[in-house]
């Protein structure tokens, strides 16, 4: 199956646009690191995360291709994971538990569709299932990001949701479930009490 999607969103920033998106971010209270690869950002991650702490990664193509769901989620790696712990539950019976696991974690783990250059991120989601941690509900959020998905305004963010990571989340969905994805709610974080949202910025395409 073939989709059809703006090369401009999937073309990573050049090194100007990333310096200026990231002193928009710190300036709107997040911490930022930039990093060169995978191998970088997973290791960017993991050692930020202490022993012990209760740690859930998201659906997220981003923390599949950079190794770090396998990580956290290993039965006998050094985190609590709370995917895991969450799975061990009945949805139909225990929903309300569920979400207070996946909502509150020590730490949430995940990526963002857009980033605007003035330090504004955005995440969609057909659900809405892990906005609440990212928005209030964890600890300590981290962002995995792949500098293309860097753009200049809200309207281009909403563009590249709508006719770049609907699209190719909409494939990933029929071919996994057998259903097609929506994009039912998006969450936009335009300030944040520093301390609380870390930001790895990838030097290359990753996720979408």
């Amino acid at each position: 199956m073939t989709t059809n999607t703006s090369e401009r969103f999937a073309t990573p920033a050049d090194e100007a646009t990333v310096q200026r998106t990231v002193v928009a971010l710190e300036e709107h209270g997040y911490s930022v690191e930039v990093v060169g690869d995978l191998d970088a950002a997973r290791d960017a991650v993991l050692t930020r995360i202490p022993r012990g702490s209760s740690v859930m990664t998201n659906t997220s193509v981003t923390l599949q291709e950079t190794g770090i769901a396998d990580a956290v989620n290993d039965v006998d790696g050094p985190y609590e994971s709370a995917r895991n712990k969450m799975f061990e539950l009945d949805f139909a019976t225990q929903a309300q538990q569920m979400k207070a696991i996946g909502g509150q974690p020590d730490y949430a783990l995940g990526s963002v569709h857009a980033v605007t250059q003035d330090g504004t991120l955005l995440i969609a989601s057909a659900s809405g299932s892990q906005l609440a941690s990212y928005a209030w509900g964890a600890a300590n959020v981290i962002f995995v990001v792949g500098t293309q998905k860097l753009v200049g305004s809200l309207e281009a963010a909403h563009e590249r949701i709508y006719k770049h990571s609907l699209v190719l989340e909409d494939a990933r969905a029929i071919a996994a479930y057998g259903q097609n994805s929506s994009v039912g709610k998006v969450l936009e974080i335009h300030q944040e009490l520093p301390g609380r949202i870390h930001i790895v910025l990838v030097r290359q395409s990753v996720g979408y």
